[in-house]
Parts: structure tokens; sequence; C-alpha cells
């Protein structure tokens, strides 16, 4: 997989928390460091640690699933994918207090933004990746991303929330596509 790739796989992974952050933004009058510093934090660690544990988790059974690891690859990314362009369109209101940083609050989010980068875990284990370094990557742009959210959020109000959402989604859809293709030999990069 290529830095680009990965990349792109960060960026995607990391837009509900980027909308979280839009969300937490929008509960301030002022920008706050704090606010922001929380947020890419607790977003950027946790985007690290699932993908470990779902790599872990997929190596165990990649004996078991090797003829068939990119039709799983495309099929996790897909769903992620999906699931993130549904949520984004859907004209449900999240009800939480977006504001609170208390440690469950945080917790509780950190976790429902990092379960499609456990499940990305799983499929890194499937196309052998560099684990440490691609894990840092995801944290790292989850981090900025997350930080980048807070202030959008204060500034621009939520103008933005369910364009960044359906732009994850549409990049992890590819993303997998790409994966099945060169695997069935369609295409070669």
């Amino acid at each position: 997989m290529s830095f680009i790739e990965l990349l792109l796989i960060a960026v995607g992974l990391s837009m509900d928390a980027f909308s979280v952050s839009i969300c937490k933004g929008l509960t301030t009058k002022r920008f706050s460091w704090r606010m922001a510093l929380t947020c890419g934090l607790w977003f950027g660690l946790f985007q690290i640690l699932m993908p470990i544990i779902g790599y872990f988790l997929g190596a165990q059974f990649q004996h078991l699933i090797e003829s068939i690891d990119h039709w799983i690859a495309f099929g996790l990314l897909f769903l992620i994918g999906a699931n993130m362009i549904r949520e984004a369109l859907s004209k449900k209101e999240e009800d939480s207090d977006n504001g609170a940083l208390d440690v469950k609050t945080m917790f509780l989010l950190a976790v429902a933004t990092s379960i499609d980068a456990l499940a990305v875990g799983v499929s890194f284990a499937c196309i052998q990746v560099k684990l440490w370094s691609s894990v840092l990557v995801i944290g790292i742009t989850t981090f900025l991303f997350s930080v980048l959210g807070v202030k959008i959020g204060n500034v621009f109000g939520s103008k933005f929330e369910k364009s960044s959402e359906i732009a994850g989604g549409i990049i992890l859809i590819l993303i997998g596509l790409k994966i099945l293709l060169e695997h069935l030999g369609v295409i070669s990069f």
C-alpha cells in the first residue's frame, strides 16, 4: 500500500472524528485550544489503538481467510464507507451534550468514532501493511482533523459536517474497490 493510499484511508477514517469535533466547536462562543487538543488527543489515540486491535485479531485468522482476504478488505471498507454516507444523509439528529469534555463522554465518542478503524485494522492484516507506521499516520491525521474540526465548528457552524462524512465514506469505498481490483488483476499501480 502506497503512502497516498494510506493517507486517503487516514483521511476517510478521520471524518467521523472531524464531524464530532465540528459539533464540539459549535458549542463554544470562542475557540478553545483546550477543547481542540482534548478532542484531537482522544480521537487520535483511539484511531491508533483500534486498528492495532483489529490487526492482531485479523492476523489470528489470516491463514483461514488468505484466499478471500481481498474480498474481506473490500467488503469492510465498502460497509464502513457506505455506513458513513448513510449516517451523513440521515435526518436523525444526534442527541448528546456536544460540549462535554469529561472522560466518560470523550471515551464513548472516541470509541464510537474509531469502530471503523477496528475493521480497517482487520483488513490491514489481510493485505500486509506496515502496521506501526500506518497507525501513526491514521492517528496523526485524525488528531489534526479533530483540532481543525473544533476550529471550523467554532467559526463556520455545521455547514461542513455532512459533506465531510460523505467525502470520508466515498474515499473508503474507493480504496476498498482499488484493493479488490488490484488483487483480481483488473488494474495495477
